[in-house]
């Protein structure tokens, strides 16, 4: 697997490519759709932050707005003031880099203020183009998600990324973001509806290679896991795990997860399989 290094705000960097990165996922939110309401104040965040630190989480990533579909949107100030303070209090205390989960420019400008290395935008820089400036000015990562939501899709699932994620990636090109700071996320689950769907992006995965950039996969809990194993969203962890080694194996660089103890362990398994792939082949 090809080495890369990412680049992230305040001279971070992540070096993507040998081994699998976890991103824990930390919604401080009441209504998200399988942790919602657990960590919903400063002080269950931060305990819920360390304990998937501990459990091997290089990144948590911080999210306000819930974005399960039917979600009661908020707004910004609602947002900012549920993720900037343990922003705040995950970067005074150093433990791991730090992801806002937001499309709203001005709540990325004051989380990498706060301390926030990443952008994670689920709507892929096109509900406010302006964050790709913030990410630019700052230097933050950026994860820039494929979405269906709120427009006509195009049959075949991999042209319909293409479709998206190369108009997306117009938008940060013209406010000069790095090609160094980007990642992309195909969106399991935004607006892919049915399991089928998302499988078929998974099997077809290697064909997003072609776009250029690292990956970044979001399987976790997803509904079409429960269509598969017919577990509720809190028992999924294993089906989770399992997508995460397979997506892993087709060249996904990072994964955003709500069980990071499990899909660490199975991501080892998956980097121990591609670094002895790598060795077999360099064989004379």
């Amino acid at each position: 697997m090809m080495m890369r290094r990412w680049q992230l705000a305040h001279g971070r960097h992540l070096d993507l490519g040998e081994k699998a990165v976890v991103m824990g996922i930390l919604n401080v939110t009441p209504d998200s759709f399988s942790d919602g309401g657990l960590f919903d104040t400063a002080g269950l965040a931060l305990a819920q932050a360390r304990r998937m630190i501990a459990e091997g989480a290089a990144v948590v990533d911080v999210g306000g707005e819930s974005t399960r579909p039917g979600a009661a949107p908020i707004g910004a100030a609602e947002e900012q003031d549920r993720v900037l303070p343990v922003i705040e209090a995950l970067a005074a205390a150093g433990e791991a880099l730090i992801s806002v989960d937001t499309y709203r420019a001005e709540t990325a400008r004051l989380a990498v203020a706060a301390g926030a290395h990443i952008v994670n935008d689920v709507w892929g820089l096109q509900r406010e183009p302006g964050i790709a400036e913030v990410a630019a000015r700052t230097g933050a990562g950026l994860v820039i998600m494929h979405t269906g939501r709120e427009r006509e899709i195009l049959p075949d699932v991999i042209e319909d990324q293409f479709f998206f994620l190369e108009r997306s990636l117009e938008i940060a090109r013209q406010a000069g973001v790095r090609g160094e700071s980007i990642m992309l996320d195909p969106g399991f689950g935004f607006a892919k509806e049915t399991a089928e769907a998302n499988l078929d992006l998974m099997v077809r995965f290697g064909e997003l290679h072609a776009l250029g950039f690292p990956l970044a996969v979001g399987t976790s809990r997803k509904r079409f896991l429960g269509t598969v194993t017919g577990r509720d969203a809190a028992d999924r962890a294993a089906g989770t795990a399992a997508t995460s080694v397979v997506l892993r194996l087709k060249g996904a660089h990072l994964f955003r997860v709500h069980d990071v103890a499990i899909n660490v362990d199975a991501l080892a398994v998956a980097d121990a399989i591609v670094t002895r792939q790598t060795a077999l082949q360099d064989l004379p």
